[in-house]
């Protein structure tokens, strides 16, 4: 008995595992669903939710009004010296809109490049480090994106904010100088206004990708500011003096042997150690572009001005001068931005 009842047990136990094999087999099985997100899809929504906040806030405002008063101003100033401006030189015309400066008031090419960096400080100085110190930037990471589409996007939001800015400057700054004066840009003046924004633009956004750096690196806010205004003006205001000394102490040209002697490589030297800041650079590059006058960016003898005929040079060559400065500041920006990408890839990010 005991063995048959074992049987029957075995029996049952076996039709019971028969029987759940069938119901499994007859179940469908639910297919997994597996999200995937593309790195093209999470960098143009946040280049988007950038853009739109930097357009919405008012510190964008303030910069706009800033910026807008002051390309009035220098238009202003123009204006005024414009006809002492066309009797010293009658060609060219539309470009001395851009490039001549009233009695008191300086030119746009010399307000954009005092106050370019500002706007670009102003502008990612907080990019990162805000967001840190709010609690936002982990929860940021936690979505289903790639890490670097975040400091991307940010620095391509700022640089667009910064490419609509500077053309609509300049697209105002010629419009209301076609309605005040009356001229019409030949083709060569409004290829050479186009580089000089081009070259703005790039400038600019050196400065937004140094202040994106500081802001990677440091952990508030006030202190990546103050970094990015110690530099800008370090390179406006004493890199000159300093390039002026060192060439001084190692060319002396204090007596009149020692000017006969160095002044050619005092004068080289202190060129090439002004170079090493953006501000010369762009400064130097700019009023290549638009001053067709200028026919060399480096050191001019006697000799060689002698049998050179006057006259001016066409935009082509004139782009063959500056476009060492091009890739100079081009250079200077991916560094600032690679430095900052880097950075910030490296980081560890917890949660408060």
């Amino acid at each position: 008995m005991r063995f048959t009842d074992y049987i029957l047990k075995r029996q049952g136990r076996v039709m019971k595992t028969i029987a759940i094999k069938s119901k499994t087999k007859k179940m469908p099985r639910t297919a997994e669903k597996t999200v995937h997100v593309s790195g093209g899809t999470g960098l143009k929504a946040l280049f988007r939710k950038e853009l739109a906040d930097h357009l919405r806030s008012r510190r964008f405002l303030i910069i706009l009004v800033l910026i807008y008063a002051t390309c009035i101003a220098s238009l202003y100033g123009a204006l005024s010296g414009f006809s002492e401006a066309v009797e010293n030189d009658s060609n060219f015309l539309f470009l001395k809109l851009y490039s001549t400066s009233g009695e008191s008031i300086p030119s746009f090419m010399t307000f954009i490049a005092l106050l370019g960096p500002f706007v670009g400080l102003t502008l990612g100085f907080d990019a990162i480090n805000s967001e840190r110190s709010s609690g936002t930037l982990n929860r940021l990471v936690a979505q289903p994106i790639y890490r670097d589409s975040i400091i991307i996007g940010k620095f391509l939001a700022g640089s667009a904010v910064i490419t609509i800015m500077v053309f609509s400057m300049g697209i105002l700054i010629g419009a209301v100088g076609m309605l005040s004066t009356g001229l019409v840009p030949q083709a060569e003046e409004i290829g050479r206004i186009f580089f000089f924004l081009l070259f703005t633009v790039v400038y600019i956004a050196f400065w937004l990708a140094l202040s994106i750096l500081f802001s990677v690196f440091c952990r508030h806010s006030a202190t990546s500011a103050l970094a990015v205004i110690s530099l800008w003006i370090f390179f406006a205001l004493f890199m000159s003096l300093i390039a002026s000394i060192i060439a001084n102490v190692i060319y002396p040209v204090d007596d009149y042997y020692n000017s006969m002697v160095n002044s050619v490589s005092n004068y080289t030297l202190t060129l090439n150690l002004n170079r090493i800041s953006p501000y010369y650079l762009y400064s130097e590059a700019v009023s290549t572009i638009m001053s067709p006058s200028v026919r060399t960016v480096n050191v001019v003898t006697v000799s060689q001005l002698d049998g050179a005929i006057s006259g001016y040079l066409s935009l082509g060559q004139s782009l063959l001068l500056v476009w060492p400065h091009l890739v100079a500041l081009v250079a200077m920006m991916l560094i600032a931005f690679g430095g900052s990408y880097v950075g910030f890839m490296r980081q560890e990010i917890r949660s408060s």
